[in-house]
């Protein structure tokens, strides 16, 4: 008798937004956050910091053991949160560095952590540019954090078309997890005739692999998650009870054949959709699994063990949370998170309209002035994460040397950083968040107006066009569900122009602290700048006091000084 391994893999897709004020570099306070300043920091609290360090738990509550679940289970973390989580979660962001190292050794040279598309853009509606600057970013976000190549790279809802596959496959990544209703037909490798398996059929228990038809000769490797388990963690409360959630693995198995129980989920249902998720988790990976008979891997692992025998077709466009394909980052197709009877989600169209006219005139300034200062702009720019990620002096001017042209001055190596940091703004103002709930006013979708805002601003010193007036008169087609919050070119004044900021202000901020901290010194930072003081003068007649100074305020992303008289 046969004896079959049944191998067992978790995936989790831990993810938020970037919520940095795109003038400050800085998140500010969100009040729908309470009790918590904002929510990466409220998430990472319930969350993110719980699954590096968690409980099991035996009679009388007494702590048995502590585990990191990110070394037991596969993962990815968006780049922008990690980026956030290191500068202000460092033991949890150390935590989950590590995790991947001790998994590395655990599972014979293939780690749990997977690589993302940089800030989460839907890549099917991505143009080409877009499309291999978010993996390109990805992979180099990774690379300097976990110090390896990824194997494997997580998209963005898991939408897909056969470009994206590509794109990845171009850049070296060997594997991607989709949804199993993103497949559309599949037969062996030796078979001639397909079977249908578009209304989610595919078995899950094995990968498959992709012939790239925009790319002759090459191919990417497919895994699908059991949806049935994988939504029933969701939404059957499997997390309060780890018993539970081992049965309902136990249902995916396949009895003739080693095969692999794979699940996808949001991370976050591991303790902020369900509290102490993450001990339920802790307890199957740990304890449960073993006791069932699971072998714990992850995708490189099994992929290395069992290679495809098999061949897939996807569907043309797809996603694991639209079933109209991507409708929902561009059109009114039905998928929302809810919202009050009557409202409706066509604000998306004239959003994505807007934003597809700025990036595209964007795209033209910047191929413009960029052939005068680059080597290549595009190449540039994907070249540009290694000073997103590291903005000293040594960092920059190897940009420099790597990109600009040998003639350009120091003032063209200004103007090239802030091409780069247009085209920055440009590409997360696309982030998905945007367009994914249910109201044009939201916190999300505000936030990627406020990129655009900034963007806007810096294209001033190359055109002259009035490109906010256009972009407003497409936006002003996007209608609110809450009559009071208007069209989005109200939803621009009321929230997006008074969050614009410049050095004008910054500086007020210093002359404010000024006057109150009496050992404020010569140079002080303010968010994402310095302020240098050359001289100050403090006045007081009773209640009153008075600054006068002269400063120089430099921005540690542009690299650019001005000086103010106050």
């Amino acid at each position: 008798m046969v004896n079959y391994k049944k191998y067992l893999t978790i995936h989790g897709h831990f993810y938020q937004p970037p919520r940095e004020n795109p003038w400050l570099e800085y998140v500010e306070l969100q009040e729908s956050a309470y009790p918590f300043h904002d929510w990466n920091e409220r998430v990472c609290e319930e969350c993110y910091s719980p699954n590096s360090v968690s409980k099991i738990v035996g009679d009388k509550s007494k702590v048995l053991d502590i585990v990191n679940n990110y070394a037991h289970m596969s993962f990815n973390m968006g780049p922008t949160l990690l980026s956030w989580m290191e500068k202000f979660r460092p033991k949890t962001y150390q935590r989950v560095i590590d995790a991947d190292i001790e998994s590395v050794k655990e599972f014979g040279g293939h780690g749990n952590a997977l690589a993302q598309v940089y800030n989460h853009i839907i890549m099917p509606l991505a143009n080409e540019h877009d499309k291999y600057t978010q993996v390109i970013w990805g992979i180099e976000d990774f690379k300097r954090r976990f110090g390896r190549m990824p194997e494997g790279m997580w998209l963005a809802e898991t939408a897909c078309d056969d470009e994206t596959l590509g794109v990845l496959a171009d850049c070296g990544i060997k594997f991607t997890v989709l949804s199993p209703y993103q497949a559309e037909k599949v037969k062996a490798f030796n078979d001639t005739d397909y079977t249908d398996v578009s209304h989610g059929e595919i078995d899950t228990t094995k990968p498959y692999r992709y012939y790239i038809k925009s790319r002759q000769g090459k191919s990417i490797d497919l895994f699908f998650y059991n949806a049935q388990v994988s939504q029933a963690v969701a939404f059957e409360e499997l997390l309060k009870d780890g018993g539970r959630f081992t049965e309902k693995l136990k249902t995916a198995v396949k009895p003739d054949c080693d095969c692999l129980v794979n699940i996808a989920t949001d991370g976050e249902s591991y303790g902020h959709h369900t509290k102490f998720g993450d001990m339920a988790l802790a307890y199957v990976l740990r304890i449960k699994s073993c006791d069932e008979g699971f072998t714990l891997t992850n995708y490189g692992q099994f992929l290395e063990k069992f290679p495809p025998k098999d061949e897939v077709v996807i569907k043309p466009v797809s996603s694991w949370s639209c079933c109209h394909g991507v409708g929902r980052w561009m059109e009114d197709c039905g998928c929302s998170t809810g919202g009050e009877a009557g409202w409706n989600q066509k604000w998306r169209k004239p959003l994505r309209e807007a934003l597809d006219f700025l990036r595209d005139k964007l795209a033209e300034v910047t191929e413009l002035e960029g052939k005068k200062i680059f080597k290549d702009v595009w190449s540039a720019r994907n070249d540009y994460i290694s000073v997103i990620l590291d903005r000293s002096f040594n960092s920059v001017n190897g940009f420099f040397k790597n990109n600009l042209l040998t003639d350009v001055n120091a003032d063209g190596a200004l103007k090239a950083l802030r091409l780069m940091e247009i085209q920055r703004q440009c590409l997360l103002m696309y982030t998905s968040c945007g367009w994914f709930f249910n109201e044009l006013s939201g916190l999300e979708t505000v936030q990627i107006m406020k990129y655009a805002a900034r963007a806007m601003q810096l294209a001033k010193m190359f055109t002259d066009e009035n490109l906010e007036t256009e972009f407003l008169d497409i936006l002003e087609n996007a209608k609110s569900n809450i009559p009071e919050q208007g069209t989005g070119k109200d939803i621009w004044q009321k929230y997006v122009k008074p969050s614009i900021v410049d050095e004008k202000n910054i500086a007020t901020i210093w002359a404010l602290k000024s006057l109150y901290f009496e050992n404020i010194g010569a140079q002080t930072k303010i968010y994402c700048y310095d302020v240098y003081k050359h001289k100050q003068e403090k006045f007081e007649k009773g209640t009153t006091k008075l600054v006068v100074a002269h400063v120089t305020v430099t921005s540690e992303i542009l690299r650019e000084n001005t000086e103010l008289v106050l």
